[in-house]
């Protein structure tokens, strides 16, 4: 293909293309998983090519708006309108970390594929996103539970003043979901005699099965109702809207307080379960399946703690053969 052969295919390419702001409405009405960071972050790309068709963007209007995105200040969730969108509020102080500007690149590289994959743009186009390089940044927080600190945490959560902050504690700890998942489960997802919860929608859409210990199993019977098979209950409702999740907040922090643990977010759990699987010798492929990752970038984060076990590994393969 000659240049002027090229310049025709792109600028036909660019008349069948669907704009940004359509692209988008498009893959959200298609849109199956629980990530609701990512409509906020697609969302944000609208104020500055909303309009524009999709296959006509150019690597340095994407990075023009990523420096714009970072040049404003951080926001944070704080409830949602009455249509349950997610409302957002500027921080006081402090503007987009790298790290949350690669998340908005990602956003957008995300689109590009499924509209790909979904014909709405050639097989054969490249995406601008893949011509912008991400921000470096540094590794990810990894804060985990001491066993005297979980200890202390199981001990105050079974004191809480919510009977089931114990149950929810415990499963987060042994099976490494994430909150919105636990908060997501229902009964009839619960299967006590094999010991598994299947998680039906999770972040990034999967569905995935959580093993759980003879302990939780213990815990859950105690508060199974008798049609538990059936019943579409949420495992963790609330007191006053059983349809809706109980909200943990005070719960959780009064336990944590109570405790006198410093520096922990209720993530922290997924952490917790992924660290200790890393110091008894899981591999990194068994951790990412544990947490529902599709690849090992989000794992490597843990790789340090398991030194010790791979050092075992080693030894064991050239054991009498040096």
């Amino acid at each position: 293909m000659n240049a002027a052969q090229a310049a025709s295919a792109v600028a036909a390419a660019e008349a069948k293309s669907p704009t940004v702001a359509d692209a988008v409405d498009a893959y959200f009405a298609a849109y199956r998983g629980r990530d609701g960071m990512r409509f906020y972050r697609l969302k944000a790309w609208l104020r500055f090519i909303g309009e524009r068709p999709l296959a006509a963007i150019t690597p340095e209007e994407i990075e023009e708006a990523l420096a714009q995105l970072a040049a404003e200040p951080s926001r944070v969730f704080s409830g949602r309108d009455a249509e349950g969108n997610r409302i957002f509020r500027k921080k006081q102080t402090g503007l987009r970390s790298d790290a949350t500007i690669n998340k908005f690149h990602v956003a957008l590289g995300g689109l590009y594929t499924w509209c790909r994959k979904n014909r709405l743009l050639p097989r054969a186009f490249q995406s601008p996103v893949r011509l912008v390089e991400k921000r470096p940044e540094p590794r990810g927080r990894v804060r985990y539970l001491s066993e005297a600190e979980r200890e202390r945490l199981l001990a105050a959560c079974r004191a809480s003043s919510w009977p089931r902050l114990f149950l929810l504690v415990l499963m987060a700890i042994t099976t490494g979901a994430r909150r919105g998942e636990l908060l997501g489960l229902r009964w009839r997802d619960v299967d006590l005699e094999r010991g598994e919860a299947a998680l039906q929608d999770t972040k990034n859409g999967d569905r995935r099965t959580l093993v759980l210990l003879p302990q939780v199993i213990e815990e859950l019977r105690g508060f199974a109702p008798k049609d538990a098979e059936e019943s579409t209950a949420l495992v963790f409702r609330s007191r006053l809207r059983p349809s809706q999740p109980f909200a943990i907040k005070t719960a959780w922090y009064e336990a944590v307080d109570a405790a006198g643990i410093k520096n922990f977010k209720f993530h922290d759990l997924r952490h917790t379960c992924a660290s200790y699987m890393a110091q008894h010798g899981a591999s990194l492929l068994e951790i990412a399946d544990t947490l529902g990752h599709r690849t090992l970038k989000m794992v490597q984060r843990y790789s340090h703690l398991s030194t010790d076990s791979r050092r075992r590994l080693v030894s064991r393969v050239f054991e009498g053969r040096l």
